[in-house]
């Protein structure tokens, strides 16, 4: 028998509105940076297309894939993003105290949110969580509630979790660079994790997903990052110039450790993560005249060589991998130079409003294909108008995740932040 629809009546009429209101939701926002949030929207939505995909357009995935690389191509982009905005949040603020109560306050309500729900319809028996084998759920939990799980061994709850262990990796970095005053630095940083990408393929170094895990174990490395994490927030928030210090690198060398030998990608491509993001930042300096354009086009140069050189030569690898990968690199590093290129111009605002949302979309839509898989189940054929109708439902709900947890979580945020800054 066939299946029900996915939602009744028109598709493209349901994204008719949800445009409307993603234009709304964008006048209504705080000013920002329109053409940031118009990549980050472009990114979301090449992300959910690669998740959604699997569902109802396996055929079609399955010829792009070897070619094209959506799933990269997407996290590229926000990668670069965050490169160039979380550094300058940081150094515009000049707090270590207030810039890590923002992005608490910013990442962890939806999060909290998201696995409250996942945890909910999994007890319904509306979708499968996945196996974490031996490890116990307070393991888990605790692993989880760092954010560095991707990095500490351990299953993501959600797929998509395992970016928000780089992103986290980065704060604690960029973190580490603002105490000890190298936070100008960021090209060379960029150039140097690059470098060392490619010279670690072209010396070999293969390692086992989760290197460090195996060697030391997982619960005590849980134990230990969680700890030292705590630790270095607390004291890189400190007002005395040592403490600050001693938070930074408490918390920015175990991150620089954990990267590239305890995640679940290979060593280079982790290190050429952190070196887009760097990236990101070289080019917010270069902008703002903090070093040359000269000096960031030249980080652009070897990051992107490297980049691209250690993706070919990787071993594991078959040619066609190896040219979706490169291929997608290469396309968000050219999407994010068109974004900056046309800054100054108009953005539409459904883009922006998308941005705006882009969060909740990121985290949102791989619960709501959950439960479709568990429930309705994946199609046979290649299906454009359900992968629309998907879009339809997906897109309201985030707006109003956005409206009702993200939003809240952000305004007890700033007032939390006003709050720590007065004497």
């Amino acid at each position: 028998m066939e299946s029900p629809p996915l939602v009744p009546a028109s598709p493209a009429r349901s994204l008719s509105v949800t445009s409307r209101l993603l234009s709304v939701v964008a006048a209504a926002g705080p000013s920002r940076m329109g053409w940031l949030d118009a990549l980050r929207g472009i990114a979301a939505l090449v992300v959910v297309f690669d998740h959604s995909s699997y569902t109802f357009l396996a055929d079609f995935r399955r010829e792009l894939m070897p070619q094209f690389n959506t799933s990269r191509y997407g996290i590229m982009v926000f990668f670069l993003v965050s490169g160039y905005i979380i550094p300058a949040s940081l150094e515009r603020r000049g707090c270590v105290r207030t810039f890590w109560i923002g992005r608490m306050f910013r990442v962890y309500p939806l999060w909290a949110a998201v696995v409250a729900v996942l945890l909910a319809l999994n007890h319904l028996g509306l979708l499968e969580m996945r196996d974490f084998g031996q490890q116990s759920a307070a393991t888990v939990a605790v692993a989880h509630a760092t954010m560095l799980q991707e990095l500490l061994g351990t299953p993501n709850l959600l797929l998509v979790l395992w970016t928000l262990s780089y992103e986290m990796a980065f704060y604690l970095l960029v973190v580490a660079l603002f105490t000890v005053r190298l936070h100008q630095r960021s090209a060379a940083v960029a150039v140097v994790l690059a470098v060392l990408a490619a010279v670690s393929v072209a010396a070999g170094v293969v390692l086992p997903a989760s290197a460090l895990s195996g060697l030391v174990g997982t619960g005590p490395l849980i134990a230990f990052a969680s700890i030292s994490m705590v630790v270095a927030i607390c004291c890189a928030s400190a007002g005395s110039p040592l403490l600050r210090g001693f938070g930074g690198l408490l918390g920015g060398v175990p991150a620089l450790v954990l990267v590239p030998f305890n995640g679940t990608v290979p060593l280079w491509e982790g290190l050429v993560i952190l070196a887009v993001m760097f990236l990101g930042t070289a080019v917010h300096r270069a902008e703002n005249g903090q070093i040359t354009w000269r000096c960031a086009a030249g980080a652009a140069v070897t990051v992107v060589a490297c980049a691209a050189g250690s993706a070919y030569w990787y071993g594991d690898g078959d040619h066609f991998t190896r040219r979706g990968w490169i291929v997608a690199f290469l396309l968000a590093v050219l999407t994010f130079g068109a974004g900056l290129a046309w800054r100054r111009r108009c953005v539409p605002r459904m883009l922006t409003g998308l941005g705006t949302i882009s969060y909740s979309v990121y985290l949102v839509h791989p619960v709501l294909l959950a439960v479709i898989d568990g429930t309705i189940g994946r199609r046979r054929q290649d299906s454009p108008a359900r992968e629309v109708a998907f879009l339809a439902v997906l897109l309201p709900l985030c707006l109003l995740t956005h409206r009702y947890v993200e939003v809240p979580g952000q305004t007890w945020g700033r007032r939390l932040a006003r709050r720590a800054q007065s004497p």
